[in-house]
């Protein structure tokens, strides 16, 4: 490479490491303390009226990620990274959707599977978002928090959280209800949210949905369908994902296809790669991927480590330019 370019990969180096500083300390602090911050603490930095609440949540989790605004690197990660991140959600904005207001989450008991609903306390933080991707390449989680509880639905098997329907499965769903048009088929039932909203718009003439568990559809049938004001719309097809695309899509000329099969980005990337390359099976059809941010995120810190080792190490199968080498870390 050209010293210009090395100088370039050397800055991006640089942003890559603090995008995966702060996805460890966000996974960290998810993972062991999520309900850590409580109402009062918030109240007491914003009861002068001086900051925002969002102003409070990014010095709170400073203090608690350690970090000083005197370093630059920290300094760096609460200005580029907390500040953008952090953000309050609305209850009533999520609890005024349509689903949320016609479909009734009962609690229902049906052998080892429940459907009821859960709650984030106040000030619990959640992912609210896709992750935000910048020119620079610098990544940013959304970190959300509502300053009132807040009830979500859930299916519980064997008492273990299975599949909910919390804001962030709403506000990352917008994108592919918005382009839905014509005939949609959607990968991944879940609750039916993506169904339900989609089925509600006249534009959509049917939406199939392409589910493999016949527990989950035997539960929805019976308990969530019957709601549906458009049920007529709804097609629903027990089969695997990747054998319906590759198969029987093709012939079903659908006009959208939302793919939702995976329950985060760790195992959804694999799952995304591997979708990728049927797309041009259908190529009158716009695929749309859930969380697909993030899936990217994981994909590109995959083949960081192996990108950088062969340049390094000067292998003829390196990138020659610092162009052909962000095409390659973009690239699926």
């Amino acid at each position: 490479m050209k010293d210009i370019d090395r100088i370039k990969l050397e800055r991006l180096k640089k942003t890559v490491s603090r995008n995966y500083r702060i996805t460890r300390m966000y996974a960290e602090y998810l993972e062991r303390y999520p309900e850590l911050i409580q109402a009062e603490m918030v109240d007491a930095l914003t009861e002068g009226g001086d900051i925002t609440r969002e102003e409070a949540l990014v010095a709170i989790l400073s203090q608690l990620f350690g970090l000083d605004f005197a370093d630059s690197e920290d300094r760096a990660i609460i200005m580029n990274y907390l500040t953008p991140s952090v953000r309050i959600l609305d209850g009533e904005k999520y609890r005024s959707d349509p689903y949320y207001k016609s479909i009734r989450i009962d609690n229902i008991r049906e052998g080892s599977w429940e459907y009821k609903l859960e709650n984030y306390p106040p000030y619990r933080a959640v992912i609210a978002a896709d992750m935000i991707m910048n020119d620079d390449f610098s990544e940013i989680p959304p970190l959300g928090f509502f300053a009132e509880r807040f009830d979500f639905p859930a299916v519980l098997e064997n008492g273990n959280e299975w599949m909910t329907l919390t804001p962030v499965d709403l506000d990352t769903s917008v994108e592919a209800i918005e382009a839905a048009h014509g005939r949609v088929v959607t990968f991944g039932l879940g609750l039916g949210y993506y169904a339900y909203m989609v089925s509600e718009k006249p534009e959509v003439e049917s939406i199939t949905v392409v589910e493999i568990s016949e527990e989950v559809i035997r539960l929805f049938k019976t308990h969530i369908l019957p709601q549906f004001p458009n049920k007529h719309k709804v097609k629903i097809v027990q089969s695997d994902a990747f054998e319906y695309a590759e198969h029987i899509m093709p012939g079903e000329r659908f006009d959208v296809a939302f793919v939702d099969t995976w329950r985060d980005a760790s195992d959804g990337e694999p799952m995304y790669v591997r979708m990728k390359p049927l797309e041009k099976l259908s190529p009158g059809t716009k695929f749309i991927y859930w969380i697909e941010n993030f899936l990217k995120s994981r994909h590109r810190a995959l083949k960081l480590e192996k990108l950088l080792e062969m340049t390094e190490t000067g292998s003829q199968d390196a990138p020659g330019d610092f162009d052909e080498f962000i095409k390659e870390y973009t690239g699926i």
